[in-house]
């Protein structure tokens, strides 16, 4: 099957910018569909790459959206309810959409990432509401080419999760930390997206689940001590009790915005780590949190204030 055009859902955020520039530098045409064309300024120079506002929510608007592609790359995904969108219509009632319309349109080729952990049986209506969304696509693996990833949390310039505790130690003079012993496999978004790449034109991928975990498993407790470590700030870290955990997140659902949920928190009982190795289809050896994290959270160190003082002076 020749893979010329692919539509990516998700394509102006943090992972699907990473996968975006590594399909435009392998030469295919992508179209982006975002709900705000702003959001993916950051896209518009690359080459072949088109960015258009849709809903795609909305079934018709979908479907035209859709129309010429080979492929589609499905990355959608909330970490927080809210009053227009829910856990089920963007986990589950979308994906099941795509593939109706994929079908439809007689596209073959759809890749999807779910999460770690994601299933029936899951302790949060996140992890459950994106198993919901793989068993609904498993349903049309006789129609359609699909491929599942399911990451662990994804790590890298510009990141929600590690770029959010370098801000939060900075200022805090001690961390209350829920769930400390929850257990985490982070990778490296640009091996997210290799992956996503890789395994667009590879029919040994098609019909496949494939999870996506980093070389090292930590504790939550752990991935906050090497943020301090590259930050060069120690503060000191107090382990919360579930009840305090959950009593934690309940105070933080009513603030403006939301940084923790109690769904969060039912998410960490189920440690996102694999019982798997990484997937030797793909001949990538996953990179090391250590080896990053202080390329993209140097300039937050006092060496990195200095050497920032240094180029602004022109030095």
């Amino acid at each position: 099957m020749l893979i010329k055009e692919v539509c990516i859902l998700g394509g102006s955020g943090f992972v699907g910018s990473a996968i975006v520039a590594k399909l435009a530098a392998a030469g295919y045409s992508v179209k982006v569909l975002t709900r705000r064309r702003d959001n993916a300024k950051h896209l518009f120079l690359l080459p072949k790459v088109q960015v258009i506002e849709c809903n795609v929510l909305d079934y018709q608007a979908l479907n035209s959206a859709l129309r010429g592609a080979d492929a589609v790359i499905n990355l959608l995904g909330i970490l927080h309810q809210g009053r227009r969108v829910n856990f089920n219509a963007i986990h589950h009632q979308l994906p099941a959409q795509l593939a109706k319309i994929c079908k439809d349109l007689n596209i073959k080729r759809l890749v999807h990432m779910s999460s770690l952990r994601a299933g029936k049986n899951a302790p949060s209506q996140y992890l459950r509401s994106k198993g919901a969304g793989e068993t609904a696509l498993v349903s049309h693996l006789d129609e359609l080419n699909i491929t599942i990833f399911k990451p662990s949390i994804i790590f890298g310039r510009g990141d929600s999760f590690i770029n959010l505790f370098a801000s939060l130690v900075k200022v805090l003079p001690v961390v209350m930390l829920a769930k400390p012993n929850a257990k985490f496999q982070p990778i490296w978004v640009e091996d997210v997206a290799s992956c996503f790449v890789a395994c667009l034109a590879d029919r040994a991928s098609y019909g496949q689940t494939y999870e996506l975990a980093g070389p090292k498993v930590y504790t939550f407790r752990e991935l906050v001590q090497a943020v301090m470590n590259t930050l060069q700030v120690q503060r000191p870290i107090i382990g919360l009790s579930d009840g305090l955990s959950y009593a934690q997140a309940f105070m933080m659902e009513i603030l403006p915005i939301k940084l923790m949920s109690r769904d969060n928190i039912r998410s960490m009982e189920a440690d996102s780590v694999s019982e798997q190795a990484f997937p030797a289809i793909f001949n990538l050896t996953p990179t090391s949190l250590e080896t990053l994290i202080p390329q993209y959270l140097v300039d937050q160190t006092p060496r990195g204030a200095y050497d920032r003082f240094r180029r602004s002076a022109a030095r």
